[in-house]
């Protein structure tokens, strides 16, 4: 006869103490192989497929779908056939394992090394990234017209079922038309414009106010701007340019066959150019350390991409991007893009940052002031690009012209400093050819 097992929340990472459960992947009664992902579960920074940490049967959730659970308490109880060696118990201090391959490595086994001829499968990033569909402010619950009969859970990527979540859709109603039979995100907005199976006549009752519940990524990001815009003083500082040079050799560079399997963008050159102007001005790299009463200066420009993802905005940051190649670059902007939009960002992947960029042109915004990150000296805000009149080569001409935007912690980076970084940026984005090669 098989054993039950509890199997407890495990450690969520970066002080993180509890998690919302999203979805269950396994309803209760069904099979699960060591290290299938049977629960989705949201925390403020993340969300995250939780791996079963054995062979066998899912038993009971100890929890419904949209309740939090605190780390270390009962999440799932599991039947396993033979004896079982339980996951070591954590000492005082010591960090439970991370959730991705939580429990025991089957003998052999190996991590997937991920193939260099990958083609990316997303725009690079024009951070911050897609914005999310936006709800209606009080969605009336839909019936779906005759839906196919499921069996087993839901197939859905978790942006969809986030979708599904907000707009008040039961994605079991709906009947799936992606690949391999997942529900897609046209599905669940197809039922959104679905007439309602008994409207009304007439409204009787007045529209009530859509209530948010502040949580998750939200709550963590309120908490961080408060935090940084009274601890760190905020100063910026506004450069308006002549980036046709740059628009150009976006399209040069697009034809290049070093870049036939990445993405191209204006964002590529800008990040390139804040990690050129960064090594010219180090300062720029550095941290205020209040209990130490210390300046650290970062080695390594852990470089930051603003991101707008349907769960809100993220930061993740590419590690060392300073000792990136521009199609190395180009790589790692298109994953972290792709990675924010699936809501699979790591919580390590947004820890660390030291300067980071925000590209609100893709609102067709021309600039802002932006809020520093928690712990990062700099953010620059990057503009809408439009054909403007211009003074080039002493004679008025239409240019392609930009308004970049710099905060920075004014209590290590003093207006000079700022100024001199951000008229490099502004430099490289005027004639990057020629700045590629003078400066690398």
């Amino acid at each position: 006869m098989g054993q039950r097992i509890t199997f407890n929340l495990p450690d969520l990472g970066e002080g993180l103490t509890e998690g919302e459960v999203a979805a269950w992947l396994v309803e209760p009664g069904g099979e699960v192989k060591l290290n299938q992902p049977f629960v989705e579960v949201e925390t403020a920074k993340a969300l995250v497929e939780v791996p079963s940490p054995y062979d066998g049967v899912l038993a009971e959730h100890h929890a419904a779908a949209g309740e939090t659970v605190d780390v270390g308490k009962p999440l799932a109880s599991f039947e396993v056939e033979g004896a079982v060696t339980p996951p070591p118990e954590k000492k005082k201090d010591e960090r439970t394992p991370n959730l991705v391959g939580y429990g025991a490595r089957e003998a052999g086994s190996k991590r997937r090394k991920r193939r260099t001829g990958d083609a990316p499968e997303a725009p690079a990033a024009a951070a911050p990234a897609p914005v999310a569909t936006p709800a209606p402010a009080a969605p009336a619950p839909v019936a779906a017209a005759a839906p196919a009969a499921t069996s087993g859970p839901v197939l859905a990527k978790p942006p969809v079922r986030k979708l599904a979540k907000d707009l008040g859709i039961d994605l079991a109603t709906l009947v799936p038309t992606g690949p391999n039979g997942t529900v897609s995100r046209a599905d669940v907005q197809a039922a959104v414009s679905a007439p309602a199976a008994a409207a009304p006549a007439k409204i009787t009752a007045a529209a009530e106010d859509q209530r948010i519940p502040i949580k998750g990524v939200r709550k963590l990001t309120a908490q961080n701007m408060v935090a940084s815009a009274f601890t760190a003083p905020h100063a910026t500082v506004f450069l308006t340019c002549d980036v046709t040079g740059m628009m150009d050799t976006v399209k040069e560079f697009k034809g290049r066959k070093e870049f036939a399997d990445v993405k191209v963008t204006p964002l590529l050159f800008v990040a390139k150019a804040v990690l050129l102007a960064a090594r010219r001005h180090p300062m720029i790299n550095a941290q205020w350390d209040e209990a130490a009463q210390e300046i650290v200066v970062k080695h390594d420009v852990n470089l930051g991409i603003a991101a707008a993802t349907p769960r809100g905005l993220v930061v993740p940051n590419v590690k060392a991007a300073q000792d990136l190649s521009l199609v190395e670059l180009a790589e790692a902007l298109t994953a972290l893009a792709r990675t924010a939009r699936e809501g699979k960002t790591s919580p390590a992947d947004m820890s660390g940052g030291t300067i980071s960029i925000t590209n609100v042109g893709v609102f067709g915004i021309d600039t802002g002031t932006p809020i520093l990150p928690p712990g990062e000296s700099a953010i620059l805000v990057f503009g809408a690009v439009r054909p403007q009149p211009w003074v080039h080569e002493g004679e008025i001409a239409v240019r392609q012209v930009t308004t970049l935007g710099l905060s920075f912690d004014h209590r290590l980076i003093d207006g000079e400093l700022g100024s001199q970084f951000l008229a490099d940026v502004g430099s490289f984005l005027q004639h990057p050819g020629e700045t590629l090669l003078a400066w690398t």
